[in-house]
């Protein structure tokens, strides 16, 4: 009897890291790959299954105008519960640190049903930041029968913690998984031809902890040293929130080496990456996939969950202050030293086969719920 394992995932980010494992898990004779969504973000996680070639077999569909923590994760735990009682799944994937995945694995908890945490182990230590993501993680980490850390350190924390060392397995992270399906070589978009022989920036920006002052100053930070480097040019593809929209109006307005677009689709989003001489973010995906391209990454936030990264040196952790920012941005673009430096190390996160690795294992457990 084929062993049933669920993936559940809700986000653009989420899907870009399972849907590679879906792709895996469904090449192995001994597994049926049940896949179901919530769609905490609905048309960006779209994007992502129609770039996989992926479809949900359940879909909870429960994206609405200004939803709130309370709304998805109250959503998710009445809607997932119903599907788990009908597919009736030996164990539940879930990825990350999303509310999703923290609501999940709750139902999963009540259900006395096994949980796999995708990418299980990462901390900040701080449950404000990132918020909410740094106790979803957590949270989902005590529930969890099996932890899939992508690094030493991830798995160090874990036992740390008191986790079962028998329980956890290293085994890289599924986002450079993720670009062995999407980067290509002769790949062409309307905005490279806009860069042209410039220098390529590029910059994503929405976290909930920085949706006030923190991201004007971010904004402004950049906007200065853009004006002051007309040999580049800047690609900012901008969340769907409302309020990171009207942020970036008031403060990157009226500067000509900055293209404001709409979300790239992942398989764009990581060609772009690959092509860009540096990248500043606040996301938590990007500070794993630019190291594989070489391409540094300046970190706009206080903390990280991905200290890998920074202890490589691929990454650069700036804060969110205006001039930390600006005087990291300033030295990338003119001492070549400094980004040799960060540019010419290997990705710490992964090579490739995270997702053969989760797919050998789920084929040799036996499922017994918290057993």
């Amino acid at each position: 009897m084929k062993k049933r394992i669920m993936c559940v995932f809700g986000t653009r980010p989420e899907a870009i890291k399972m849907c590679p494992l879906v792709l895996e898990l469904k090449k192995r004779e001994s597994l049926e790959v049940i896949v179901a969504v919530t769609a905490q973000h609905r048309q960006m996680l779209d994007q992502v299954m129609d770039a996989f070639n992926i479809k949900a077999d359940y879909d909870l569909n429960i994206m609405k105008d200004k939803q709130t923590l309370f709304d998805i994760t109250t959503n998710v735990l009445n809607g997932i519960k119903n599907i788990i009682e009908e597919a009736k799944p030996d164990v539940v994937l879930v990825h990350g640190d999303t509310t999703t995945a923290f609501t999940t694995a709750l139902a999963c908890f009540y259900l006395q049903i096994p949980v796999g945490h995708v990418e299980a182990g990462l901390r900040t230590y701080d449950l404000e930041n990132p918020y909410p993501e740094e106790f979803n993680r957590e949270a989902i980490d005590i529930i969890s029968k099996y932890s899939f850390a992508p690094t030493s350190l991830s798995k160090s924390n874990l036992i740390k913690e008191g986790r079962n060392p028998n329980t956890i397995f290293i085994v890289g992270n599924t986002i450079v998984d993720a670009m062995k399906y999407t980067v290509i070589k002769d790949y062409d978009h309307p905005e490279l031809k806009w860069v042209g022989d410039k220098k390529m920036i590029f910059i994503t920006a929405h976290r909930r902890e920085n949706l006030s002052e923190p991201m004007h100053t971010m904004f402004r930070a950049i906007k200065r040293v853009l004006k002051e480097h007309p040999d580049c040019r800047a690609i900012y593809p901008i969340h769907m929130n409302p309020v990171v929209r009207e942020i970036a109006d008031k403060e990157l307005s009226g500067c000509e080496n900055i293209h404001i677009i709409e979300p790239l689709n992942v398989f764009d989003c990581h060609n772009f990456e690959a092509r860009s001489f540096l990248c500043l973010t606040d996301s938590g995906g990007i500070q794993e996939e630019c190291p594989s391209y070489g391409v540094p990454v300046l970190v706009m936030r206080n903390t990280t969950e991905r200290t890998e990264g920074v202890d490589a040196g691929v990454l650069k952790l700036v804060g969110t202050s205006e001039e930390s920012i600006y005087d990291a941005f300033k030295l990338l673009l003119e001492n070549e030293e400094e980004y040799s430096r960060m540019s010419n190390t290997c990705n710490p996160y992964g090579d490739g086969y995270a997702c053969s690795r989760i797919a050998d294992i789920l084929e040799e457990k036996d499922f017994n719920p918290f057993g």
